[in-house]
């Protein structure tokens, strides 16, 4: 088995990959060319990817690998469409991090509602005299409404954490209503709203969909417009969901009250005078960074590609159709 790891992934991933046959690490990340030309080239039955690998038409129409284990989640990173005409499996981790994505999500909540990043640079900088009755005031959390987009893993999990804080708690999905049985524990406690409703209403608004052609922009001018003036948006699904150059000039202007976000439209860059806005909080795409987190995705995607490279059905597999 020969396995081309684009990235090195944390233990126990390498040492799976490592007992199980060759394994090839490239000193940098490859470039397009260097990547369409690597799984072309006949030397590798599996390529472990990261979401900064671009598995596109032009790589996967002449690749000759069996499969791809993405180290995350998300695959928008792969044309899965031309991957499962190639035959080509596709793997990824599901699961594995969903309860780290939501408290991300509610650090970023709670971060930008009350203006911790403000504070924090405010007492560094010397500036703290002693308790003042209007320092840095904040918006409520406790009693807010909290509009899910998307009700997936994340989205379930981050409304629990909300309820816990006592928020009012609203879900859309392009589907529909969730049907109460499948609920579960959530039945009755949280509620359906159609799109312009919870963009209009909530306090707080977090995307927790995947990016699709659907999903682009999604949050663009117009949905910013549309939100209340108080209202903070966060984002830890993906980056490209938000239109960020309409988010910079809506914080600017005040149009919404603050963002929080984990994931930027093209990643590491960011839109000119978005770092520069005091009523943000920006990480750098850490939702699933926990040590034991990444290590289980590491676990899970090795396996992933272990199966492959066996030809075995990967226990997580997004088209289960391409196999042959």
């Amino acid at each position: 088995m020969k396995f081309l790891v684009t990235t090195a992934i944390p233990a126990p991933g390498m040492d799976i990959l490592k007992a199980a046959g060759e394994v090839h690490v490239p000193d940098r990340q490859l470039s397009a060319g260097e990547l369409r030309r690597e799984c072309s080239s006949g030397t590798y039955d599996i390529v472990v990817a990261q979401l900064t690998d671009v598995f596109d038409r032009a790589v996967l129409e002449s690749a000759t690998i069996k499969g791809i284990s993405n180290y995350a989640v998300g695959y928008d990173n792969v044309d899965v469409a031309t991957a499962t005409r190639r035959g080509i499996i596709v793997g990824n981790t599901p699961g594995v991090l969903t309860d780290a994505t939501a408290d991300i999500a509610m650090l970023l909540l709670l971060a930008t509602a009350r203006r911790c990043v403000e504070a924090d640079r405010f007492v560094r900088a010397g500036r703290y005299q002693g308790w003042q009755p209007e320092l840095l005031l904040g918006g409520d959390v406790s009693g807010a409404a909290l509009g899910l987009v998307g009700f997936g893993r994340i989205a379930r999990a981050t409304a629990e954490r909300a309820l816990g804080f006592g928020m009012t708690v609203r879900y859309t999905t392009r589907s529909g209503p969730v049907p109460p049985e499948r609920l579960g524990h959530l039945a009755g406690r949280v509620q359906f709203a159609e799109w312009d409703d919870l963009v209009r209403t909530s306090d707080f608004v977090s995307l927790h969909v995947p990016l699709t052609g659907a999903t682009h922009h999604l949050v663009d001018e117009k949905t910013l417009r549309a939100m209340k003036p108080t209202a903070c948006l966060v984002n830890t699904s993906r980056g490209p969901v938000v239109d960020e150059k309409a988010l910079v000039e809506a914080l600017r202007s005040g149009e919404i009250a603050g963002a929080g976000l984990d994931v930027y439209e093209d990643e590491p860059v960011l839109a000119d005078g978005l770092a520069d806005l005091p009523n943000t909080t920006l990480l750098p795409h850490v939702g699933s960074a926990t040590r034991s987190v990444r290590a289980t995705m590491a676990e899970v995607c090795a396996n992933n590609a272990l199966a492959m490279a066996r030809g075995e059905m990967p226990a997580h597999a997004v088209n289960p159709q391409a196999w042959r």
